[in-house]
Formats: structure tokens, C-alpha cells, sequence
């Protein structure tokens, strides 16, 4: 695919303030930084194009949504080349942390080194669509194994960009890792499928038994019924009953390849509140639980 021929993505609509305050220490835990270009460029064997996202457009949003914290990942976008996302971290070393891509050909010493500049994960893509990886420049779950010691070591975890239809036959691999799993997007899968499916159903297990956790992110993946998302809640409402203390909030900023309406990143976080009622479950979701995963202080 030529450059030209690679599809450009939508720049992200502006952030409405959420209605309700968010309470000190809160942690949106999924976004990306992306360029920009002529200093981070990005891969050219890559699936989509992005608008330049960078760090100070990245800090406007958490600040209008009133995010104390962020976590970035790594998009595709860039391919195997973390430097946006690392500039980022050492730029706001008390603000962010970072989920990083790997593969093979890094060593151990590269991983440490990172750790010290924030990251606290590796993010695998085992996102399938007609048998072939959906997105060029993720690293396949295989290459887990390689890095696994160093991540132990570390206190790192493995975060999972899958489709819920494929966590049962992946599961006896993941729990061979030995390492903390979470699961980008509530699962990634079509909210029409309902909640009922062994997918989804493998996923609230693995949440149940606490050693996976999900992300309630992506109701904009799981459903094209924008902007309210009526037929992702019962995902979200799922997982929150099944354990409030293995999950973690993202609004996927600036919500890179959107098949559908651009979301408002504020109006994701309305829904959050509105789709958890339970104050101390949300407190554990914004505050708590990334601040454990990702290693942030009390």
C-alpha cells in the first residue's frame, strides 16, 4: 500500500467538560500521542493515518476532562518506534506512564531502561479480522514469551488488543505468561453479539478470578449507535458487577481509525458516570486501580 492509498483518520472533535467533577488523582488510562510528523514519523507500513496528536494537544484534553493522570499506548501508527510516547513521559514524568510496543530484537536492558522513564507494560495485537491481524506495526502475542522474565521482573503487565471471540482458545497461553493481562476495550467485540457469548463470558470469568482486568473503553468500538451507545452498557455493566477492583477507565483519545461518528471525549466520561451509579466502584475505576496497575502514588 502506497502512502497515498493508506486511509487518513478524522481529527478528534473538541472535549466537552464532563458534567461531574472528577475526584483528585483520577487516571484516564488509554490514549495515544501521534507525532508530530516531522519530528516522530510515522511507519511507513502502516494502517492509517493520523492527524498530528502531540503531547501539549494530549494535556489540553486530560485538563478540560480534569484528568490529574494519563497513561499513554502505543499506536500502531507508529509502528515499533516508541519515541513520541517517551518523549512524552520524560517530559511529564509525575503525570504519565506508558504502555510501549516490543519486539523480538529488544533487549532486556532497553526494557529496564524504559521502565525508568515510566512505562509499565507491552501491548500485543492479537486483533483479528479474516484471519489476518487487523493492524500493521503491532506485535504478535508470540513474541510475549520473549520478553515475559523481563516483564516479571519489572511488575510490568501484558495489555491485550483482542477480539473476545478469540480469549477462550488464547487463554491456557496467557495464563502460561504468568503475568497480569488487560484486555483493551472491554474485548473489542460487536456489541450486537449481546453479552452472552463464550467470549465475552471468558472475559468476565478472567476478571471474576482477578487475574485479568479489562479497560471500560472503546463503547464507540463495540457499537456504531452514537453518541449514547445504548447496546455497549450492558459490556460495561457486566464487568463493573463482575469486579470493580480488576477494571480501568480510557477514552481512547484522539480515537484513531473510528468506524463511525467521532466521539467527545467528555461526553464518553458522562456516560461512565452515568453507566456506573456506585460511587466507590467509580473511585476504584479512575483512582484507585491505575494507580496499583500503573504504578502511580498514593
Amino acid at each position: 500500500m502506497t502512502t497515498s492509498e493508506i486511509p487518513a483518520c478524522l481529527p478528534p472533535r473538541p472535549v466537552t467538560p464532563p458534567r461531574e467533577a472528577l475526584p483528585p488523582r483520577a487516571c484516564d488510562t488509554h490514549a495515544h500521542v501521534f507525532g508530530p510528523g516531522e519530528r516522530f514519523p510515522y511507519a511507513a507500513d502502516r494502517s492509517y493515518t493520523p492527524p498530528d496528536a502531540p503531547l501539549q494537544k494530549y494535556l489540553g484534553m486530560l485538563d478540560a476532562l480534569g484528568f490529574a493522570r494519563g497513561v499513554l499506548v502505543q499506536g500502531s501508527a507508529h509502528g515499533c518506534d516508541n519515541s513520541a510516547m517517551l518523549d512524552a513521559l520524560q517530559r511529564e514524568p509525575a503525570r504519565l506512564r506508558g504502555v510501549a510496543v516490543a519486539d523480538a530484537d529488544v533487549s532486556a536492558g532497553t526494557l529496564r531502561q524504559w521502565h525508568v522513564l515510566g512505562v509499565r507494560a507491552l501491548r500485543f495485537n492479537h486483533f483479528f479480522r479474516g484471519g489476518q491481524l487487523h493492524y500493521r506495526g503491532g506485535i504478535p502475542l508470540s513474541v510475549a514469551e520473549t520478553h515475559a522474565p523481563v516483564m516479571a521482573e519489572l511488575g510490568w503487565h501484558l495489555q491485550l488488543w483482542i477480539d473476545v471471540k478469540d480469549l477462550p482458545a488464547t487463554i491456557p497461553a496467557l495464563k502460561a505468561l504468568g503475568l497480569p493481562v488487560v484486555v483493551d476495550h472491554m474485548g473489542r467485540t460487536d456489541a450486537r453479539a449481546g453479552v452472552d457469548t463464550e467470549g465475552f463470558q471468558s472475559l468476565l470469568h478472567a476478571v471474576d478470578e482477578g487475574w485479568c482486568w479489562a479497560k471500560l473503553s472503546g463503547a464507540h468500538r463495540l457499537s456504531l449507535k452514537a453518541p449514547d451507545y445504548p447496546d455497549a452498557r450492558p459490556f460495561h455493566e457486566a464487568l463493573v458487577s463482575a469486579n470493580s477492583e480488576r477494571l480501568v477507565w480510557g477514552g481512547d483519545w484522539p480515537h484513531p481509525r473510528v468506524e463511525g461518528e467521532m466521539p467527545d471525549a467528555g461526553h464518553l466520561l458522562d456516560l461512565f458516570h452515568e453507566w456506573t451509579p456506585d460511587a466507590a466502584a467509580r473511585h476504584r475505576i479512575l483512582v484507585d486501580n491505575p494507580a496499583r496497575l500503573y504504578g502511580f502514588p498514593n
